[in-house]
């Protein structure tokens, strides 16, 4: 078995980035190095938290996305993807999504030293689940926002309430950016 893991982990850590934005995600990128340079954890995915214009669709897609970022957004920004939006001709909803980070564990006792500390960090919405290839924890922060923006060619909420889910958006994205340099930290 940890023959298996040492391979798995180098297969992993060896292939090319299959994420949307097609590289890693700054923010984070220096936890994952730090949990990928421990013998017995590598990461499978992560994103540090993130702010996107999404088509409403049952199914994931490439073409989905109006607007993605993993930084602060400012009103402007904001306001400008929207009318971009509105010519998709289609249900928008505005997302920020919470930090996620999952990392395939040696031992059960590796798993659970990692969800602790976690914990510790202020990843709450957190565990450890079960593999067909191995043990893996995932955590979750909890700052998320989401809610329907743009519907029928019209953005459904006011300048004033844009600049409050700006504001907003931005705080939690600071929050989610703390916890993840507090989880570097504990490791």
């Amino acid at each position: 078995m940890i023959d298996s893991f040492n391979k798995r982990k180098s297969d992993v850590l060896s292939k090319l980035d299959k994420s949307h934005i097609g590289s890693w995600d700054e923010k984070i990128a220096g936890l994952c190095d730090k949990i990928n340079s421990l013998e017995n954890y590598y990461t499978t995915s992560s994103c540090s938290g993130r702010v996107v214009l999404i088509i409403d669709a049952e199914k994931k897609g490439k073409d989905l996305f109006v607007f993605v970022s993993h930084d602060k957004i400012s009103f402007d920004e904001l306001k400008e993807n929207l009318e971009l939006g509105l010519k998709k001709n289609k249900k928008i909803k505005f997302k920020l999504e919470p930090c996620i980070l999952h990392i395939a564990c040696k031992t059960l006792e590796d798993a659970e030293k990692l969800y602790e500390k976690g914990k510790l960090a202020g990843w709450k919405k957190s565990g450890i689940i079960g593999m067909k290839n191995g043990i893996t924890v995932e955590l979750n922060s909890t700052e998320k926002l989401e809610f329907p923006i743009i519907q029928n060619k019209k953005i459904l909420v006011s300048d004033d309430f844009l600049k409050i889910v700006v504001d907003e958006a931005n705080k939690k994205l600071e929050k989610v950016w703390g916890k993840v340099e507090k989880l570097e930290k504990l490791i």
